[in-house]
């Protein structure tokens, strides 16, 4: 499985950025697809989860109520729409997934196993 994460770029303070990760397999095939990013000489941090069965989702205290992940089984593809965004989401945001990921570790990094290269996303103020 191959995830490729696009949509990144420089957008102002209070603004929207629309994340798209798809994947060179069937999304459904991985029980969790997340949403990490990273910041220089900072550890991988948690941003937000899908499960496939239920389409249950999950997010990081710090995006609730301005992030929404979502999933589209036929395109093979999962999205991350960003509003709201402020300087301190500025980072590389990776998209993964993982076939064995399960609800008390779905949000480390360590329980994925497929990981796209990362696209950045900077918001100046």
């Amino acid at each position: 499985v191959q995830l490729q994460a696009s949509g990144g770029g420089l957008v102002q303070a209070g603004g929207s950025l629309r994340l798209s990760c798809t994947t060179s397999g069937r999304t459904s095939s991985n029980r969790y697809m997340a949403w990490f990013r990273q910041t220089p000489g900072m550890e991988r941090e948690f941003v937000a989860a899908l499960k496939w069965s239920g389409r249950t989702t999950s997010y990081a205290d710090s995006v609730k109520g301005r992030f929404t992940i979502s999933g589209d089984n036929a395109k093979n593809a999962v999205f991350l729409q960003m509003n709201s965004l402020r300087p301190e989401d500025t980072a590389v945001y990776y998209c993964a997934a993982g076939p064995s990921v399960i609800q008390s570790s779905q949000t480390s990094p360590s329980a994925y196993y497929y990981w796209g290269q990362g696209t950045q996303v900077t918001v100046s103020s």
